[in-house]
This record gives structure tokens, C-alpha cells and sequence, in this order.
């Protein structure tokens, strides 16, 4: 027998075991998603014969599009079915039922970013289109100029990041995380030394950075936002600044298409202009 519902705190051991089996993490990341985000609510399961088989996480993030509105959007984030169960439809099944779930909440829009390239098409033929993208940038970090640093990387709250994040990203289709998402995000930074929420006065204006730990124990410059003088300025002086860079960083841009969109009413979608592109930034890939 199937059955949909919200998660339950007993739940929290067999959600860890399908979050391993499909992503491989364990232990410290996975604990700051439970210690930081977790609620009963935030998280959708489907059941077979009393034993939890598909999960999904969602975050309850803004869609911002100036001069149409901001718009409740359930981010889903972690959505994965035991491997021995796969193949049976259960992941359609819970998507399909996390759609009403969210009309119920009065949600309009939902997205998600596929954990990888193939599963573009597996959201595709769940309801989802591309939509959000950003560019990424690969290059030697080096040692940076002579000298010290003329500025220095302030380390912020995910309250204080979120307001910096809002105020730079005002005028372009976005995701509004939220302060609780970008808390968590503060708790996945800090698991490396090195990793956080900064902001640098460059002297041609703020820019901010989202510094996380990659697999290789180098920092990803998962987000770096500010104008393109401010951005300049920061990136020049990184290597200095940030000695664990890895030299790769993101920013608001068209080269990488990376989250995927779902208006829950079929008139917006019918309205919406799918050439239009947004940015989501600091997603949970």
C-alpha cells in the first residue's frame, strides 16, 4: 500500500539512509540540513507498506520578478527514491503530489536544480522547464598582487548576507532564498575552514562571497555578486584573501543552465516568457 505525506521526526533515520544511497553524503553535511532546516513539514515522503521509499526536501524561497511581483516558490532539494526501487514511478508520484500539496499552500511556483545533466529530462517530463542559469569561471588563482590586501573580507550572518543579496540582486528575476535557506547554506560553508558568507568594501562598491569546501578540500566561489568594478577588485585580490581558492567561481549569467521552473497555474505558465532567464545562485547542488 502507497501512501504521500509530510515527513515525521521518526522519519529523520530512513531520510538519511535515502539521502547516502543517492548522493553519497553522510555525516557532517547531512547533520546541518537536519540541525539547521529540518522540519517535519519540509520534507514530503511517499511510503510502501509502512516504509518510507521517495523523499523530497523543499525550501520555501520568493521567486522575484520586477515589475510583476514576488511570488511563493517551494524549492525542492534532495528529492531521491531507494535504489531498489526505482523505475516504479514513485519519484513522478511524489512530485505530482507535492504539486497539490503546494496549491494547497497557496505556492504558484515551484523549482529545483537536477542534481545532474540526465536528470534535466526526468524534470522535464514532470511538469518543469529551464529557467534559471548563471555562469561559471574557471581560472589559475596564482598568488595574487604584492602587497597587503587594500580591503579585507568581512565574515557576515546570513541575515546581513541575505539584505546585501537582496539590495545587489534588485531588478533582476531571482530567487529570494530567505534568511533560513541561507542559514543553512552558512552551515554547509563552515564545514571547511575557509568557507563562509563575506563581504568586501572594494572601494568601487560592496561585493559579496559565498565561499564553500568542493571535494578536493578547495573553496568554490559558489556565489560572487556586486558590480563588475567591486567583482574585479574582490577576484584580483582572492588568492590573498582566500588562500584555499580553488579558482572557480559563479555569478549571474547565461553560460550554464542550471535550475529548473513549474508554474503551478496553468494560465501564468501559458503567460510566462520561458526565453526569460533568472538567477538562483546559491542552490544546494
Amino acid at each position: 500500500m502507497e501512501r504521500l505525506r509530510c515527513s515525521v521526526v521518526q522519519d529523520i533515520p530512513r531520510l538519511r539512509e535515502l539521502w547516502y544511497l543517492a548522493f553519497g553524503d553522510d555525516g557532517a553535511y547531512v547533520d546541518n540540513f537536519f540541525d539547521t532546516y529540518y522540519k517535519p513539514e519540509r520534507m514530503l515522503v511517499l511510503e510502501e507498506d509502512g516504509v518510507v521509499q521517495a523523499m523530497t526536501a523543499w525550501f520555501d524561497t520568493a521567486f522575484v520578478v520586477p515589475e510583476e511581483g514576488s511570488f511563493r516558490a517551494a524549492y525542492l532539494y534532495a528529492v531521491a527514491t531507494h535504489p531498489d526501487c526505482r523505475g516504479k514511478g514513485m519519484a513522478g508520484r511524489l512530485l505530482a503530489w507535492a504539486d497539490d500539496h503546494f496549491r494547497a499552500l497557496g505556492i504558484p511556483a515551484v523549482t529545483t536544480v537536477p542534481a545532474e545533466p540526465s536528470l534535466h529530462n526526468f524534470f522535464g517530463s514532470n511538469g518543469f522547464r529551464e529557467c534559471f542559469t548563471h555562469t561559471e569561471h574557471r581560472t589559475q588563482p596564482g598568488p595574487g598582487p604584492e602587497g597587503e590586501a587594500p580591503f579585507a573580507l568581512d565574515k557576515l550572518t546570513s541575515f546581513h548576507y541575505q539584505g546585501l543579496r537582496e539590495s545587489i540582486l534588485a531588478g533582476k528575476p531571482h530567487i529570494d532564498l530567505g534568511e533560513e535557506a541561507v542559514a543553512y547554506q552558512a552551515g554547509a560553508c563552515a564545514l571547511m575552514p575557509g568557507g563562509g558568507l563575506y563581504a568586501a568594501d572594494t572601494g568601487a562598491g560592496v561585493a559579496l562571497l559565498c565561499a564553500e569546501g568542493m571535494e578536493d578540500g578547495s573553496l568554490l566561489a559558489k556565489e560572487v555578486l556586486g558590480e563588475a568594478e567591486a567583482v574585479e577588485r574582490l577576484l584580483a585580490w582572492l588568492p590573498r584573501l582566500l588562500p584555499a581558492w580553488s579558482g572557480i567561481w559563479r555569478c549571474p549569467g547565461d553560460n550554464l543552465q542550471f535550475g529548473m521552473l513549474k508554474w503551478l497555474d496553468p494560465a501564468r505558465a501559458e503567460r510566462w516568457d520561458w526565453e526569460r532567464r533568472a538567477y538562483l545562485g546559491l542552490a544546494f547542488d
